[in-house]
């Protein structure tokens, strides 16, 4: 088994959805070039070369990359050919170990701090100033930092693994932490991907982007598909430019609801639930280019590298490579209550974890039932020290917290939007579909309670009760939740056929939420400003950035980079419709 999973992998081709069904493969069409499938295609380009530099991510399947390429390579006449791993020249095990324990977190289950070195220190300079290309044979180098090697007239190929895949490989026992030679459990080491592996990997993506000779999506190990280096940066350029969707991904929880399942088309059905989809997580989303009928996925951050300025615009200056908003799913429909957590502080999270800003979030609500409800704040009388010694006897004893003595639980309505800032005591309840719109860290919540549940896989969930309590703010309390922490809309500019609606969000909050209502079609000008947006009602709308047309359906995320300069929503739906946009608020707001 390569992967331990209910998702379906992505198809190599696949046909657009009708007008108004959610697309789960989006992708954005190269203007320039191609997209080639299979091994003999690869070959015989690789073949104009005397050395292959093939560099790639953790999770690749390396085994059956080279021995798919090998034997391409003698299909093709080929016979002087050799192939050298570039993990010879990797420091001991117990040396990489040493390095990077310091940020690891010890025996905490989920969090570490990220890395600050580069792929360099898990290398000896010595083995590496051995490895020498032959001058007789087509020499190919492969493995995660091939590219730090300096041969003459070598070409660079880059394989590149969708997050989602690679820890779907990982569950399965079938990939190995960068400088590890064995597999360890998924969940340590998706720590060590997360804190480690991705900071050194990326780092490295971002050196040598402007040099890559050929990119490979090898989420289909024995079906790739690839294209050139020069036909893959036209492609991010176009992309950095107009609008775009990520590919986004789905998994089931211990809370996840039925929402998604009988909305969105094309998914497993063979799961109990859906609890999230990664609309626009971009540490862990890909994008995916179409060319003559192929699909090539690569991850977000090869567009942040490429050109983030355009991305951003104002915003890039304060957030570099990273990308600030993040949109997902939280869906507790027919399912039951997130756990009761919060998020740390700034300075915490910068601290303890090596994060710049943290995980302010926000829930809009695209769906309810009558019955929905959000649990936020704390009650007029909350004493923190009876809360945590509650708190800490229900998870030591298995007891169950009557959790509203304590905390304020509000009716949730379709399109209202309860703020969550840093350090905000906080779930969302069962029958309700999230849209959560927050910055972009992800993995930084502090369970407090949660309902005495147990995770999928069979066993507790861990609380991180202490951790929370270094970081609630206690005021959010009483009078001042409803007033603070629930956004009271107001309309900011009404036409012929359209409302912009203002959501407030917390000063806290780095972003901004508007509502765009309109009938017939709607111009914004984006100020020098990215703008995550989605489709919160109606069918389907046509977005319009320099004469690109490209169609969103219901409930779509999608971004319009603020090297756009500006856009026109069109509504294909026949009735009203609501997008809701957000954006980076400007420092001196």
């Amino acid at each position: 088994m390569t992967r331990n999973t209910k998702q379906y992998l992505m198809p190599s081709s696949v046909e657009k959805p009708s007008k108004g069904m959610y697309n789960i493969y989006p992708s954005h069409t190269l203007k320039e070039g191609a997209i080639n499938i299979g091994y003999t295609s690869l070959a015989k380009a690789f073949q104009q070369h005397s050395c292959i530099l093939l560099d790639g991510y953790v999770g690749v399947n390396w085994e059956t990359v080279t021995t798919e390429l090998l034997e391409a390579f003698k299909a093709e006449g080929l016979t002087k050919i050799r192939f050298l791993n570039i993990n010879a020249a990797l420091k001991s095990e117990e040396e990489i170990d040493e390095m990077i324990a310091p940020f690891l977190g010890g025996d905490d289950p989920i969090f570490g701090k990220l890395f600050e070195g580069k792929i360099n220190d898990f290398f000896d300079v010595s083995k590496l100033e051995a490895i020498k290309a032959s001058e007789d044979a087509l020499t190919v180098i492969y493995g995660c930092g091939a590219s730090l090697l300096n041969v003459e007239n070598a070409a660079l190929a880059y394989i590149d693994v969708p997050k989602n895949e690679i820890q779907f490989r990982s569950r399965a026992g079938g990939v190995l932490n960068l400088g590890a030679k064995e597999s360890i459990a998924p969940k340590p080491q998706y720590k060590r991907m997360y804190f480690v592996d991705w900071i050194v990997l990326n780092h490295q993506k971002a050196d040598i982007l402007p040099k890559i000779d050929y990119i490979i999506d090898e989420q289909r190990s024995d079906a790739i598909t690839w294209t050139d280096g020069d036909t893959f940066r036209k492609g991010l350029e176009d992309m950095s430019k107009n609008a775009f969707r990520v590919r986004p991904w789905f998994e089931p929880g211990a809370w996840g609801g039925q929402w998604i399942k009988e909305k969105i088309g094309g998914l497993a059905q063979d799961v109990p639930n859906y609890a999230w989809s990664f609309e626009l997580i971009v540490p862990e989303n890909g994008i995916v280019f179409e060319a003559n009928g192929h699909l090539l996925e690569v991850s977000f951050d090869f567009l942040m590298f490429h050109n983030n300025k355009n991305v951003l615009g104002e915003a890039s200056e304060r957030f570099g490579y990273d990308f600030p908003i993040r949109f997902d799913f939280l869906d507790t429909v027919a399912g039951g209550n997130l756990s009761v957590q919060c998020h740390p502080r700034p300075e915490y999270m910068k601290e303890h974890f090596g994060h710049t800003f943290t995980q302010d979030e926000t829930y809009y609500m695209l769906d309810a039932k009558e019955d929905a409800k959000v649990y936020l704040g704390f009650q007029e009388d909350i004493v923190p020290e009876e809360f945590e010694a509650a708190l800490t006897d229900s998870f030591e004893n298995a007891k169950e917290l009557q959790i509203e003595n304590y905390v304020q639980v509000h009716p949730a309505k379709k399109h209202d939007l309860f703020l969550i800032p840093n350090g905000t005591i906080h779930c969302s309840g069962t029958n309700g579909m999230v849209l959560e719109i927050s910055a972009t860290p992800y993995i930084f919540t502090f369970k407090m309670y949660d309902w005495l549940r147990l995770d999928l896989d069979g066993k507790p969930r861990p609380m991180n009760i202490k951790r929370g309590m270094e970081n609630l703010h206690f005021d959010r309390k009483g009078d001042k939740v409803e007033q603070d922490l629930i956004s009271h809309p107001k309309v900011i500019e009404e036409g012929e056929g359209h409302q912009i609606i203002n959501l407030p969000t917390h000063k806290d909050h780095f972003y901004a939420v508007d509502r765009l209502e309109f009938d017939h079609e709607i111009e914004v000008a984006l100020n020098d400003q990215c703008h995550v947006m989605s489709l919160v009602e109606g069918d389907s709308i046509t977005v319009i950035t320099n004469d690109n047309t490209f169609e969103v359906n219901y409930a779509e995320t999608f971004v319009i980079p603020a090297a756009s300069g500006s856009y026109k929503l069109v509504n294909t739906a026949g009735e009203r419709v609501k997008v809701i946009k957000s954006w980076v608020k400007s420092e001196e707001c």
